[in-house]
Formats: structure tokens, C-alpha cells, sequence
């Protein structure tokens, strides 16, 4: 068992927010999901205060290391997910952490008292990282900004607070200082990094329909691995570290690097079991070396 800022996990694999759907996955799979569930916590995608459609269309191109996408965190809005989302999540056998995002420090206090004031809820991850919008970007890019916003939002929920943080910033570990100093019980890395594709029929248009996207998948694993390790030698708090995670020798890297936790993101697109197969491939590698893991 592992102890992540109070919560009692199975093993050290999650998921991604945004990148595994538990609901569809459930529908799909039946109660079998629940009974083999591949991460030790679900991380829900992003829920921001009002309903969002998302980016339009395209929102998917493939890279040779990974792909790049631009969703643009389509949802049911904060109502919608505590009436049509929660009762479902509630189900699932591990802790539930839920995703905010807001556009104003308003909005995203909002958020995380209502999310606080729900029980079947364990933790809140605030997204303060993605490239497909710009208040998120903004805020994680900028310590001083960040500060203000944990500083704001910390004393509205008892539950443990993750920071989401973005890599498209100059010094990544200054800004998980400032989550930290300002009350931040962990932090969340690395989100997709920035990200254009080409059309590949129409000369100097962007295929995406956003115009740029979030790039995942091995092709970013070497950058997680050095924005962890810069970000655990300068805090104190839990590191949930990701970013191209397909093996359990990545997890074990990220592990080494100074995360507590390990979340798969583009890998469980091609094998939705993906987790279950990391932690178990982690534990060989583990008993290898002479020392289990759970």
C-alpha cells in the first residue's frame, strides 16, 4: 500500500486526467471494469464551472513519438457532473480525484467548494497546465500567479490539493514552489507540451481545428523525466510524474526520478489495460532487484 497525502493506494499507478473513461470503459466492459480496474485512483477529466463543446474539429494527428491533440476539455459543466457523472464515478473501486479548471480565481474557488463538498470525492487536482487554454496556461506559467490562486482556493476544501502543473514555462520548479508554499499538498507532471501539425494538403494551415495542440506520448518522456527530477529536488509535497509512460521501466524511471505516483495518459488509447499491466510490470522489476513492491 502507498500513502499519498492520506489516501491509501493499492499501488503507485493512475491514471491521466482526461485520458481514460471510466463510463464508457464501464459500459463497455460491465462490472468486470470494477473488478480489474487498472489504476490504484481515478483522476476524472477536467470539469470546468459552465458546460464546454470543446475545440472543433480536427482535434486528433498522430506524430511518429506520439500524437498531438486538441480536445479543448469538453464536459457537462460542474451541475453535470455532480448529477450525471458522480453517481457513476462514486462506483468505482478506488479513490476519486476530480479535475477543476477555471478561467478566473472566481471560478475555480467555486469549484473546488463544491467539489469539497461532496464526500464520495477524495482529492481535487486543479489544471492550471493545459495548452488549449489560455487562463490555464497563464496562471501555471507564472509563480506569482499560481501562489495567488492556491493561496485563494487552499483554505476552501479539507481534501488533499494537487497542482497540475504545465511544462511550457521557463522554470518549472519555481512554480511548484509556489504551489507548495502556498499550500499545495502535491503536484501533478508533466501536462502535453505545445504543439502545431501542419495540414498536409493545405500549405501554412494548421490541421488541428484550434491551430495547436498538446503533444503526448514517448516523444516527451525524456522532458518528464528532467522537469520530475528539477521539481523533486526543490519540494517537499508528493510529485505524480507522467509523460509517455508505456513500460513499467518508465514508471520505475519516473519513480527514481522522485515521483510517488506514476499516471498513464496516451498509452491506455492503444491498451485500456495499460495500467494493470505497468504496476504488475513495475513489481517484476522490483522483485528483480530483491525488493517487492506493492
Amino acid at each position: 500500500m502507498i500513502d499519498f497525502c492520506g489516501l491509501r493506494l493499492a499501488h503507485p499507478v493512475v491514471n491521466g486526467s482526461g485520458t481514460f473513461d471510466a463510463i464508457t470503459a464501464r459500459r463497455v466492459f460491465g462490472d468486470a471494469l470494477l473488478e480489474q480496474f487498472p489504476f490504484a485512483a481515478f483522476v476524472s477529466k477536467t470539469i470546468t464551472l459552465e458546460p464546454r463543446d470543446g475545440n472543433p474539429p480536427a482535434r486528433l494527428f498522430e506524430t511518429p513519438g506520439g500524437m498531438i491533440n486538441s480536445i479543448g476539455l469538453p464536459n457537462r459543466g460542474l451541475a453535470g457532473y455532480l448529477k450525471h457523472d458522480l453517481p457513476e464515478l462514486a462506483q468505482l473501486p478506488v479513490p476519486l480525484v476530480t479535475n477543476v479548471m477555471g478561467a478566473t480565481v472566481a471560478e475555480v474557488a467555486a469549484l473546488v467548494e463544491a467539489i469539497d463538498a461532496r464526500a464520495e470525492i477524495a482529492a481535487i487536482e486543479l489544471n492550471v497546465s493545459c495548452p488549449n487554454v489560455k487562463t490555464g496556461l497563464d496562471i501555471g506559467a507564472d509563480p506569482h500567479g499560481l501562489g495567488k490562486l492556491v493561496t485563494e482556493v487552499r483554505p476552501r476544501t479539507a481534501k488533499p490539493l494537487i497542482v497540475k502543473l504545465t511544462p511550457n514555462t521557463a522554470d518549472v520548479s519555481r512554480v511548484a514552489q509556489a504551489a507548495e508554499d502556498a499550500g499545495a499538498d502535491a503536484v501533478s507532471l508533466i501536462n502535453t507540451l505545445r504543439a502545431y501539425a501542419p495540414h498536409p494538403r493545405v500549405p501554412g494551415a494548421p490541421w488541428l481545428g484550434a491551430g495547436t495542440g498538446g503533444l503526448s506520448g514517448p516523444a516527451i518522456r525524456s522532458v518528464a523525466l528532467a522537469q520530475v527530477g528539477a521539481v523533486a529536488r526543490r519540494v517537499n509535497v508528493p510529485i505524480i510524474g507522467m509523460g509517455g509512460v508505456s513500460r513499467g521501466r518508465h514508471a520505475r524511471d519516473l519513480i527514481e526520478a522522485g515521483a510517488t505516483l506514476v499516471a498513464v495518459g496516451t498509452e491506455s488509447f492503444r491498451d485500456p489495460l495499460a495500467g494493470a499491466r505497468i504496476h504488475a510490470e513495475l513489481r517484476e522489476l522490483a522483485a528483480k532487484r530483491g525488493v517487492l513492491r506493492s
